[in-house]
């Protein structure tokens, strides 16, 4: 196990956050395996939710590597290796209905990750 895995200096984390992790994966597998700076230049035109969310999060990672003592990559050559999106806490509403009745209302959050490694 190298010392880029034990630190996770190459990675982010985003938890909580208020989009529904259907709708980021789909973000999420645009971006995967793909150059850094390809993948920010493809969000900035995605009209999805979830694209500034991911694109400030590769922002994150990318940041991480620079600021890392253990990791002397050069930023210019890194890839997004894993991009995942797990399933965080779900928030439940109810919402009132007829004759006395109320019905649940699931208000889903995402966990995402984003994980960097040079271009080999």
């Amino acid at each position: 196990m190298s010392n880029a895995e034990d630190t996770r200096a190459n990675q982010a984390l985003a938890k909580n956050v208020r989009i529904s992790p259907r709708k980021a994966r789909v973000v999420i597998d645009m971006v995967r395996n793909k150059p850094v700076e390809e993948a920010l230049d493809l969000l900035q035109f995605t009209p999805k939710k979830a694209a500034p969310i991911v694109s400030r999060l590769i922002d994150s990672a990318v940041h991480n590597v620079i600021e890392s003592e253990a990791l002397d990559w050069d930023p210019d050559d890194l890839v997004i290796d894993e991009a995942f999106v797990n399933e965080g806490p779900t928030m439940r509403r109810f919402k009132p209905r007829a004759m006395g009745r109320a019905t649940r209302i699931n208000k889903r959050t995402s966990q995402i990750t984003v994980v960097l490694q040079p271009r080999a």
